[in-house]
């Protein structure tokens, strides 16, 4: 593909010509109507669409464009070319799906073509030069200029760097690069010819003479081969595996060998990917299954990690947010608790290299915000002297400095490896000063090596005690350890940075913080109506060990109707505080409690919405005492907080005032917690 020559025409173009064409290459679909043309910044477009033609960058519609023009069709302007053809077995009933199909079996393109309107149709030529510049320029796959027109319409947001490097070494790799890239994109349509056509593609396609182009190869090289592998054809997966590089290949093709009987080869590879492994993922697979299947261990390294991690108890109302429960449990137990996973060390490895990565001209567009040599792995080599003389710092504590530098004179800059809202400062001192600097220098040296395999499956939790730091993964029931979190368990205990599993075992906490909460409100809508009082107890082990409670000024005239039912008239609340006054307090008193009310999502939600007025979050687990008295004590007429405290001889003196509701809704809460503890009805019933 001789690019420049290609397009050289291009330049030559009248204004008129070269808008048609962007105008055609920006459109959906690849043949146009040219009278459906109408573009206010094209002042002669039969003229551009003719220049365009004469000039070969546009040519007239062939027979292999035949779906495509019929497809794009009126259904009227398909009958009557029909019967132009004298088709008299085509009817007008028809819809539109059934006369495409009779079109393209029983009429001719030429037909078609002659009644149907054909000559009013154009299609670009030769795409692929334009589609190659648009690789060159975005790094990636892209068939139009959507891009530059949501960026000038001010939709997308691009980087303000002003000089550019270009993004691949020599036009070899770039070529390379691009034919594996679209082949990757081809492929995501499960079709066997295209996937037949993909494995001529890998066999007889350019040499890689890049790590990268290698990465591209492989990756289209595995998913083929999985295709063919599910399909059963075997022996053509294990050519396709044995023709990439990547761990990925290297394990599917052992696991293949193995399951064949074909043990010597499989044991050989395997012993290659241990002395010399392409990653820690690739060592830390090799060096298992080596083990299982070779050396007579019986248990899995996931297996064997899990085993060994620690239970905890959390109370079941945080399924769907084990970390959240077991964050709770932490705390309790006099731990300070960060949440963690990728966003702590995508940080400090941001930060901590920020001129290397955003000041050193290595973006290759304005699209960019990750520089491609973490993409090709390129950053260590590139970077050796830079990253030798920032871990020397983190080794000998002396590292904080440099991450503060670009938290003072960056904070808010947009960049592709972590968000600013996720850079808490206190977890990062935390990390140098609780853990190895040797520890934290080993994995972010890996991180530089290679930052596009080790970017996520990092520990879910940091926690800190007595100034140690460790981290902790989170696994509740059904969850799997995925290979990258093993890796980086694994990583981190070699680096000398304790690092465990926590099993999560769901059931009743009575350890656990319940705040139950009751809003008097405006009205009933969340979104327009506002808070009159809110009263909440917290409850632990069936007991109330802490109560809250205030009026609140609406900023607004309490409906008399309202007063009827609450009694909260507007003098009582005129003097009250308005809600920002008590936000702190009342999230202070949530701690790591679970938020209870009688109709939960109706107090929930308003006090959620206040804080959203305040830019806030308020986030808790919800536990509702109607739903659970429901399922729990099952029969009775009415689920009102009025007649079920009359039914089980509940207190409550002042209807509708807050704390008052808030303190009999404890009660039920405790029904329930006897229920879900497994404790007898009559022993519920003596609770209450």
């Amino acid at each position: 593909m001789n690019t420049k020559r290609s397009w050289r025409g291009s330049k030559n173009l009248s204004k008129d010509a070269q808008c048609l064409l962007i105008r055609m290459v920006n459109r959906r679909g690849a043949i146009f109507n040219r009278s459906l043309f109408k573009y206010a910044e094209i002042l002669e477009l039969e003229r551009a669409a003719d220049e365009l033609l004469a000039r070969g960058q546009a040519r007239l519609l062939k027979e292999e464009d035949y779906a495509l023009f019929v497809t794009c069709l009126p259904k009227d302007v398909l009958v009557r070319g029909a019967k132009a053809a004298q088709r008299t077995d085509v009817r007008a009933s028809w819809p539109k799906s059934k006369l495409i199909d009779y079109f393209l079996a029983q009429v001719p393109f030429r037909v078609a073509a002659e009644h149907c309107g054909a000559a009013q149709f154009i299609a670009l030529d030769d795409v692929r030069p334009l589609e190659f510049l648009l690789y060159l320029y975005f790094g990636k796959t892209e068939e139009d200029l959507k891009n530059f027109a949501l960026r000038d319409l001010g939709i997308m947001r691009t980087n303000k760097v002003s000089s550019f490097k270009a993004r691949f070494t020599d036009g070899d790799e770039a070529r390379a690069c691009f034919h594996y890239s679209q082949l990757l994109d081809r492929i995501e349509l499960k079709s066997p010819s295209v996937h037949q056509e993909a494995v001529a593609d890998i066999f007889s396609g350019p040499d890689c003479p890049s790590d990268y182009a290698a990465d591209l190869r492989s990756r289209a090289a595995c998913q083929v081969g999985q295709f063919f592998e599910k399909l059963g054809d075997k022996d053509l997966a294990r050519q396709l595996y044995r023709a990439g590089s990547s761990p990925e290949c290297h394990e599917r093709l052992v696991r293949l060998l193995y399951g064949a009987g074909n043990k010597a080869d499989a044991e050989d590879l395997l012993r290659r990917m241990i002395d010399d492994p392409a990653s820690d993922d690739e060592f830390m697979f090799a060096s298992d299954f080596y083990a299982r299947k070779f050396g007579g261990r019986r248990a899995g390294l996931c297996t064997e990690l899990l085993r060994a991690g620690v239970t905890l108890t959390v109370d079941d109302t945080y399924r769907g947010n084990p970390e959240a429960g077991v964050a709770g449990v932490m705390r309790r137990r006099g731990y300070r608790v960060f949440f963690a996973e990728n966003t702590l060390w995508h940080s400090f490895f941001g930060l901590l290299f920020w001129d290397e990565l955003f000041e050193s001209d290595l973006l290759h567009s304005s699209f960019d915000w990750v520089p491609h040599c973490l993409k090709d792995r390129s950053f260590a080599r590139r970077f050796a002297a830079q990253i030798d003389a920032k871990l020397d710092a983190v080794r000998s504590g002396h590292a904080l400095n440099l991450l503060l530098r670009p938290i003072a004179e960056k904070w808010g800059r947009p960049n592709g490896i972590f968000a600013w809202d996720h850079v808490d400062v206190d977890a990062l001192r935390l990390l140098l000063s609780g853990t190895s600097g040797d520890g934290i220098a080993t994995i972010v040296r890996s991180l530089c090596q290679n930052f596009r395999d080790m970017r996520d499956g990092f520990p879910d939790l940091m926690l800190e005690k007595d100034g140690i730091v460790s981290f902790m993964e989170i696994k509740a029931e059904g969850d799997v350890i995925r290979r990258n979190q093993l890796t980086r368990l694994r990583q981190l205990g070699n680096a000398g940075i304790r690092a465990e599993i926590a099993r999560v075992d769901y059931r009743f906490d009575p350890e656990q913080d319940y705040v139950v909460v009751d809003v008097e409100t405006t009205g009933s809508w969340a979104s327009g109506d506002r808070i009159t009082e809110i009263g909440a107890v917290k409850i632990r082990n069936y007991q109330v060990v802490d109560e809250w409670h205030s009026l609140v000024n609406p900023q607004r005239a309490i409906p008399a109707k309202i007063t009827q039912i609450t009694g909260i008239t507007n003098e009582m609340v005129r003097d009250a505080p308005v809600f920002s006054d008590i936000a702190d307090s009342f999230m202070q008193f949530m701690g790591d409690g679970i938020f209870v009310a009688h109709n939960v999502n109706f107090d929930y939600g308003f006090i959620s919405y206040e804080y959203r007025r305040l830019e806030r979050r308020f986030r808790f687990p919800k536990l509702c005492t109607v739903t659970g008295m429901r399922r729990r004590y099952p029969g009775h007429k009415s689920y009102g907080l009025g007649r079920l405290c009359e039914h089980y001889g509940i207190e409550l003196e002042t209807h509708h005032r807050a704390l008052c509701d808030a303190r009999a809704t404890g009660h039920l809460l405790s029904l329930m917690n006897f229920k879900r503890e497994g404790g007898a009805t009559d022993r519920a019933d003596e609770a209450a």
